[in-house]
């Protein structure tokens, strides 16, 4: 059975520990970028224009015989509109409230899902490709002792992911924020910050919460919450990942 290390808070190893079987599940990354879309596009808010948009004027064609295109005019004047090749005329062919953008994905296919991407941040060469920065003496998966889950304040946190070898990837993270493109500017979306290491601990009570909160793109989850989104966002496996010791002990548990 394959051995990892196991890192204290200072980033020495403490001793080696037999990698759970979940991390032996086959790469599929289709089935897991399907699983990611689905689960976007299931949160997804329908949105469309109002039924009557660009068709409120008061309008009449004046015919032939004009030497004028027969489109349709406001009365009072000689503005064409209302039709779909006008200048304040409606869409040609808007979208639709009614449709429906929830995809299914079956039960199983997505449990498959999050145990194949728990498997991909297991693999340094995934996490690599991906885009992750890390030093090449650390050993996957990445586990650390427990008390990763009680530090409460972003310096020790920030403090141990640098002792391990991940300091890179926090630089990669917080100085790659950029503008983003386009009118996501205007909607309190002003900023894109490229996605960095995911803490995965035992419980969602713990301190490390807090403490991982101002680290541009550190997430950290429960084990009870974990997900092929949260594991591979975007649907791209291989996000940089640190366990706590017991997290890695429940997933030991799981029925595969």
């Amino acid at each position: 059975m394959r051995q990892t290390n196991i890192y204290l808070v200072n980033g020495k190893v403490s001793k080696k520990v037999d990698v759970p079987k979940v991390f032996d599940t086959p790469y599929r990354p289709d089935i897991i970028k399907r699983a990611v879309t689905a689960t976007a596009s299931n949160k997804r808010q329908p949105y469309g224009p109002a039924p009557d948009a660009g068709i409120k004027h008061s309008v009449s064609t004046w015919g032939k015989g004009r030497g004028t295109a027969r489109v349709q005019r406001i009365k009072a004047g000689r503005k064409a509109t209302e039709s779909p090749n006008n200048v304040s005329g409606r869409r040609a062919h808007p979208p639709l409230p009614e449709r429906i953008w929830d995809r299914k994905v079956n039960r199983k296919e997505r449990i498959f899902a999050k145990l194949s991407a728990v498997a991909a941040t297991g693999d340094a060469d995934i996490v690599k490709v991906r885009g992750h920065q890390f030093e090449d003496n650390v050993t996957f998966p990445i586990i650390v002792e427990d008390k990763i889950q009680e530090l409460a304040t972003t310096s020790e946190i920030s403090a141990v992911l640098e002792s391990i070898g991940l300091g890179y990837d926090l630089d990669r993270a917080k100085f790659g924020c950029k503008i983003r493109a386009g009118k996501g500017k205007m909607r309190n979306r002003r900023y894109r910050t490229p996605v960095s290491i995911l803490i995965v601990v035992s419980d969602k009570d713990k301190a490390a919460f807090r403490g991982a909160s101002n680290l541009p793109g550190v997430e950290v989850a429960a084990v009870s919450a974990l997900n092929a989104s949260i594991l591979a966002p975007g649907g791209d496996a291989g996000r940089l990942t640190v366990f706590s010791e017991s997290a890695i002990a429940k997933m030991g548990e799981w029925t595969l």
